[in-house]
C-alpha cells in the first residue's frame, strides 16, 4: 500500500463483498482510520449489518456498530483507539447483552484489560469483551492496493475477555 493512499481524506475500502467509504477528518490519525476499517473487517462476517460511525441515540457514538432493530440496541459495538475508563464503565452497565471490542494500535493490551475487568466488575455480562492490538505495519499488510482489507484474528494480537452470565470480565 503507498503513501498516496494515507494522503487520501477518504478512503473506500472493501471486504466480504461490502464496500464502505472511511472519511479521515483533519484531526484524526490515519491509525485511527484503519483500526475502524480492520474492526469492520474483522467482524463483518458475525454482524453482516456493521456500520461506520452512525448514531445510536447514546451520549456514545460507536466507531463500528450493529444494531438489534427490534430492541433498538447494539448487538456489537466498536471503539478504537483512546477510550476513557468512564465511557468503558457506562457503556458495560448500559449494555450488557453488546458484544464489544475495543482496538489499539501498537501498543500492549495488559493495561486495557485490567481498566476493562475494573470497571466491569459488578456488572453481570452475557456478551464477549474483544481487545484487538494492531500491528504497527497492519495497513501494509491488510489492505492492498484495492482497498481491499483481509484480516483474521488469527493476525492480530487478540483477547476475549469473559464468556456469557460472567460477573467480572
Amino acid at each position: 500500500m503507498g503513501n498516496e493512499r494515507h494522503l487520501r481524506r477518504k478512503l473506500t475500502l472493501r471486504a466480504h463483498s461490502e464496500q464502505v467509504v472511511f472519511v479521515k477528518e483533519k484531526q484524526e490519525r490515519i491509525e485511527h482510520v484503519w483500526m475502524k476499517a480492520f474492526l469492520w473487517a474483522l467482524y463483518l462476517p458475525e454482524y453482516p449489518d456493521l456500520t461506520v460511525e452512525v448514531k445510536v441515540g447514546d451520549k456514545y457514538k460507536p466507531d463500528v456498530v450493529a444494531m438489534d432493530e427490534r430492541e433498538r440496541d447494539p448487538v456489537f459495538w466498536g471503539e478504537a483507539g483512546e477510550v476513557s475508563r468512564d465511557k468503558i464503565e457506562a457503556l458495560v452497565e448500559r449494555y450488557p447483552r453488546t458484544h464489544f471490542a475495543m482496538a489499539k494500535w501498537a501498543t500492549s493490551l495488559d493495561p486495557f484489560a485490567e481498566m476493562i475487568a475494573e470497571g466491569a466488575d459488578e456488572q453481570v455480562r452475557r456478551a464477549p469483551f474483544d481487545l484487538i492490538a494492531f500491528p504497527p505495519d497492519a495497513a501494509e499488510r491488510f489492505i492492498d492496493e484495492r482497498g481491499h482489507v483481509a484480516l483474521r484474528h488469527e493476525d492480530v494480537e487478540w483477547r476475549r475477555l469473559g464468556s456469557t452470565d460472567q460477573h467480572v470480565l
